[in-house]
């Protein structure tokens, strides 16, 4: 394990009280208390039963490809599997949100702007909120949790809308967390969304999201992706940037 997954994994771990194991019914029970029925019910989740999940679902199965759709909802689910074992308890619509929104800045219709693509897919997230009458304070939430979602060490120590997003992505891309889940857990999830080939096909939608804008990736992972596709991509160098400016000392 590389020392990059080996750090997240422990600033993960720290500082979040763990709930005892429940069968799936109590986490239905559970669920229910926070205002759910379900239209699907996977790894004892259930997914909202609310015209917004709808809406979005619909949206986001328009707009995204089967590789980033089921990514997404595997995002979801990882991220409310996670949230469970740190004893949290989020708005699932938002999180739903969160998880559903957070790589449409990839796809060819909002990967138009020179922006960084997660900005891309938070304003298109907001946006959609507050047309389907979500205030401003929880389409901001949302907006947050999308945008830092490629910034390590940071979120977990926010909102659990904004934490748990960052949780799911994090265990269906980089394996962070994915042994802390019970193999009917992961069974259950991979059954209902596949990942056929998912390490190679992930990195070439970040690539063909993110090439035309490269300077869009300074200071974040997404330029070493750009670095795997194009050994001769130059990324900026923050020391080089600091030495070279303007001011005269």
């Amino acid at each position: 394990m590389s020392q990059f997954v080996e750090r997240m994994a422990l600033t993960a771990a720290v500082g979040y009280p763990t709930t005892p194991q429940t069968n799936n019914t109590d986490q239905l029970k559970e669920n229910e208390t926070m205002a759910t029925q379900s239209i699907d019910s996977i790894a004892g989740i259930a997914i909202p039963d609310t015209a917004l999940v709808h809406e979005i679902t619909e949206f986001i199965r328009d707009a995204e490809d089967d590789l980033l759709f089921d990514h997404s909802r595997r995002v979801f689910l990882f991220g409310v599997l996670q949230g469970q074992r740190r004893g949290l308890q989020p708005d699932l619509e938002l999180l739903y949100a969160g998880a559903m929104f957070h790589d449409l800045g990839l796809t060819r219709r909002y990967r138009t702007s020179a922006l960084r693509f997660e900005v891309d897919s938070a304003n298109a997230a907001r946006e959609f909120l507050l047309q389907h009458g979500r205030d401003k304070a929880d389409a901001d939430k949302v907006w947050l949790g999308i945008a830092l979602h490629t910034t390590p060490g940071i979120p977990e120590f926010l909102e659990p809308e904004i934490a748990l997003v960052t949780a799911g992505v994090e265990t269906d891309v980089l394996g962070i967390g994915r042994d802390d889940l019970s193999p009917e857990a992961l069974a259950a999830v991979l059954a209902a969304h596949p990942r056929p080939d998912f390490k190679r096909r992930i990195l070439a939608a970040f690539n063909d999201g993110m090439k035309h804008r490269p300077h869009s990736t300074f200071g974040t992972v997404n330029a070493d992706v750009l670095q795997h596709f194009d050994p001769t991509f130059d990324r900026d160098n923050f020391v080089d940037i600091i030495l070279g400016n303007t001011w005269p000392e």
